[in-house]
């Protein structure tokens, strides 16, 4: 179905593919693999003619990827990385566009789409802004199906998406292989992976292996699985250092303390009546699936909005009252970087700290020492947009706790990385609890969830179970978190 021959392409001076080769069999679920920066997406355009190479051939269903792209179009689905929906447009809205570019009706195609949309037409006049990660992705694959296409590209197409959603998705793709439909998908979840029945690995733009995923990740096992973190220092029984500068109410243990809060919109409750607190120096994390309503909370912790009732204090400052000094006391690195990518390292790095009020030789001194502990000296002068994702995911972070604030949140900061740079993201994360800062951090990886002091689970707006990661797996008689992720969040009762 796919054929690949000696294909390759660059940017400048950066190859992001050499002389890459592998083929495809009709009804064949294929993974492209690899770290950032490996060319995955790069193939993927190519092969869905949005890209030329600069040198190879390629053909998809027996057409010319240059000489035939408008045959091609006709006969792939493509789901890129970040979603490929219009955001102001309803899911009804979307699925109408995409039916109409590739010249069908949604009628025409429904039976196509019916298993797959049935789950989200209920919700056919909501913007696809307002979906859930979940209802997001049954969309745009509705909307890469509904031309009835032979082949269907996904790059990364469940980064974002809580455990649960992401099963039910792989479910949906094995009711695709039934009906035929070769499909390529690159992935950054070894679960994932191990869905495929033949995977290829690039590195660094070359076909570094192409084998069943079990062989490919036992003989690239330094890669997808790196030797686990230990802590160096425990910081989450109360041995952590005072922080310098501590602000009015920091007597307290605790450094986030919630009790009753509410968030309602009209007669949804986001966030309905939560209470916990967090220790200073603790890694605490705070997960849920998509819809449970951690953003929402995560938005009143951080002073970007209010509560409908309840209390709440961070950094030993009220959330309804004292919002602007909590921001001048908190780190923040969001799903979406928070960096500026028109601008240098260097440059982000003098901004924020700028903003934090920082004094120019403390800046001076402190941004050639983190330079030097990322091993970015030679890349200061660099364009941030031009790095790799793990790069920017390292740089966002230390940038959020440059000012050594009090508490640092993160919101999903290591979704779609590689394993080996996750693991290297989570040692910057040990170092920072280290010296007292506290940790708060939202992710979809139930591995990093292990990595965690404490563990709140929210369904339905509630605070479902609290605990460490042993104490969760033990009470709810699971083997690890991915099962207890997956146990309490399949209890969720209220619509997405």
């Amino acid at each position: 179905m796919i054929e690949v021959n000696n294909i390759s392409r660059s940017y400048g001076k950066v190859k992001a593919l050499r002389d890459v080769s592998f083929s495809v069999g009709k009804g064949e679920v294929f993974g492209l693999i690899g770290p950032d920066g490996a060319g995955k997406t790069s193939m993927f355009r190519i092969l869905c003619t949005l890209l030329l190479a600069d040198e190879g051939t390629a053909t998809v269903d027996g057409f010319d990827v240059v000489k035939q792209m408008t045959d091609i179009r006709k006969r792939v689905g493509y789901m890129p990385g970040r979603f490929s929906l219009y955001q102001d447009l309803t899911v009804e809205e979307n699925l109408k566009f995409f039916a109409t570019l590739f010249g069908t009706t949604v009628d025409e195609g429904y039976d196509s789409i019916k298993a797959i949309y049935s789950q989200i037409e209920r919700f056919k006049d909501r913007k696809a802004g307002a979906l859930s990660g979940g209802m997001k992705q049954k969309l745009a694959l509705s909307c890469a199906l509904v031309h009835q296409p032979s082949v269907l590209f996904l790059d990364e197409p469940t980064t974002g998406v809580d455990p649960v959603s992401r099963k039910e998705f792989w479910e949906m793709l094995s009711m695709l292989k039934e009906r035929d439909i070769t499909i390529v998908a690159s992935t950054p979840y070894l679960d994932e992976v191990r869905q495929c029945e033949r995977v290829a690995f690039l590195s660094e733009g070359k076909v570094m292996g192409i084998d069943t995923p079990e062989i490919i990740l036992d003989q690239f096992k330094d890669i997808f699985n790196p030797p686990g973190i230990t802590r160096k220092q425990d910081c989450s029984k109360g041995d952590a250092r005072e922080m310098e500068g501590t602000s009015k109410g920091q007597e307290s243990p605790n450094v986030i303390e919630v009790s009753h809060l509410v968030k309602a919109f009209g007669d949804f409750h986001a966030v309905d009546d939560i209470s916990f607190t967090v220790r200073r120096g603790e890694i605490f994390g705070f997960l849920g699936a998509n819809g449970a309503g951690k953003t929402t909370a995560m938005h009143m912790l951080t002073g970007l909005n209010q509560p409908t009732s309840g209390t709440g204090r961070v950094a030993g400052f009220d959330i309804r009252t004292e919002h602007e000094q909590i921001k001048k006391h908190i780190g923040y690195m969001s799903q979406r970087f928070s960096l500026y990518e028109d601008l240098t390292v260097a440059e982000n790095i003098r901004l924020f700290a700028g903003i934090y009020g920082m004094q120019k030789n403390e800046i001076a001194r402190k941004t050639d020492e983190l330079l030097k502990q990322l091993k970015f000296e030679e890349h200061k002068n660099d364009l941030v947009g031009s790095l790799p994702l793990g790069w920017k995911q390292k740089l966002a972070f230390s940038v959020s706790i440059f000012h050594e604030p009090a508490i640092v949140f993160l919101d999903e900061p290591t979704g779609g990385v590689d394993p080996a740079t996750r693991r290297q993201f989570w040692e910057l994360i040990y170092e920072a609890a280290a010296r007292g800062i506290t940790v708060f951090v939202t992710t979809h990886y139930m591995d990093e969830a292990e990595y965690c002091d404490r563990i709140s689970i929210m369904v339905d707006g509630k605070i479902s179970a609290m605990g460490t990661p042993e104490e969760l797996k033990h009470n709810l008689h699971q083997p690890d978190m991915d099962h207890v992720f997956t146990y309490l969040a399949r209890k969720a009762k209220r619509g997405e």
